[in-house]
């Protein structure tokens, strides 16, 4: 696999998971924070182009949602610091690497 092809699956990851985390945390402000239910629209897109996104990937189902979990993670970390305003403390961020060396070795291992 080349690098090109490596850093576009990874950003389709990325985008992914951004998708799917602001699909749930829309739900999650209108449930805990009050805010309107009129949030639930833009998170039902975000959910459906989640899903949408995943679909895109050429390799065997289990294993891009497998890989896709790993980077999950360390969007979910993203979002905790730059969103929540938490910042990760050193074992957030050494799960999160973790996470990506598996994704790295599931996606990008030779076949």
């Amino acid at each position: 696999m080349t690098l090109g092809n490596m850093l576009k699956t990874t950003a389709f990851f990325v985008i992914t998971a951004l998708a799917e985390i602001t699909g749930c945390y829309l739900p999650y402000l209108w449930l805990r924070h009050g805010a309107s239910a009129w949030l639930l629209v833009p998170a039902s897109v975000n959910l459906a182009v989640f899903v949408w996104l995943l679909s895109l990937h050429h390799t065997a189902a289990g294993r891009t949602y497998a890989a896709y979990g790993s980077v999950y993670v360390a969007v979910a970390v993203c979002w905790l610091w730059m969103v929540d305003g938490v910042r990760p403390d050193r074992w957030d961020l050494l799960g999160a690497a973790v996470a990506l060396l598996g994704m790295s070795i599931m996606m990008f291992g030779p076949r």
